[in-house]
């Protein structure tokens, strides 16, 4: 079944740039297959808003294997920097703008917001990320942010070498790390560490959080096409 999706992956991204990252895209390339439409909605149920997510996973997964190899050296800001100019590197421009169309549909804004926190796991987890409480998910939080903006930016970016997209992510990450800087002087102030825990224990899962193996983490995201 998992070969038959990707075939299906495959063929329909062929059709993207005529057709749009929709339901007709993923029935032309079913129809290259020799697939039956029926064959095509069980395995992409949601048409070309599962199209987009598959090819966002895809730079996702080059990513983390780009990571693997290839860790970013120097300071903490500059190897965030360079993991999102990479995976920005990663995605052609025409495709990202066509999943992004779909993406942004009121319908399918939970899953582009996903796809959005799963890239920030994915830089986390590449840069070695050890955290186990609530900074797991302020983390991802605020890199999704940062990366959803760059996107956009860089969707519109003619500059050689993405040069405006990667100062326009400068200029994000530099105001991020002064708001981190600020939380750290307001945790030396006695009482605020107790309120801000309180303030955010609402995005704490219930129960023990602690994974197989005894990392302590969050359970990582479902499997691709196991989304609610």
């Amino acid at each position: 079944m998992t070969s038959e999706r990707e075939k299906l992956i495959d063929a329909a991204l062929n059709h993207v740039v005529f057709e749009g990252m929709n339901d007709k895209a993923v029935a032309a390339g079913a129809r290259d297959l020799g697939m039956p439409a029926q064959m095509a909605r069980v395995l992409l149920p949601r048409g070309g808003a599962d199209l987009a997510a598959a090819y966002h996973r895809r730079g996702d997964q080059e990513l983390r294997d780009w990571l693997d190899r290839h860790p970013p050296q120097g300071r903490f800001r500059d190897r965030i920097l360079d993991a999102v100019m990479h995976r920005l590197a990663l995605s052609d421009r025409e495709m990202a703008r066509a999943g992004a169309v779909v993406l942004a549909l009121p319908q399918h804004a939970a899953l582009g917001a996903r796809l959005l926190w799963e890239t920030a796991d994915t830089v986390w987890e590449g840069l070695g990320d050890q955290s186990d409480d609530v900074n797991w998910y302020s983390k991802r939080a605020t890199l999704s942010a940062v990366y959803g903006a760059t996107v956009l930016y860089w969707l519109g970016d003619e500059t050689p070498d993405m040069g405006a997209t990667r100062a326009f992510l400068e200029r994000r990450i530099d105001g991020v790390m002064q708001f981190e800087k600020l939380k750290g002087r307001l945790r030396a102030i006695p009482g605020v560490s107790t309120l801000t825990g309180l303030a955010a224990g609402w995005i704490r899962a219930p129960g023990p959080r602690t994974a197989p193996g005894g990392t302590g983490r969050p359970p990582r995201p479902a499997p691709d096409g196991a989304d609610a």
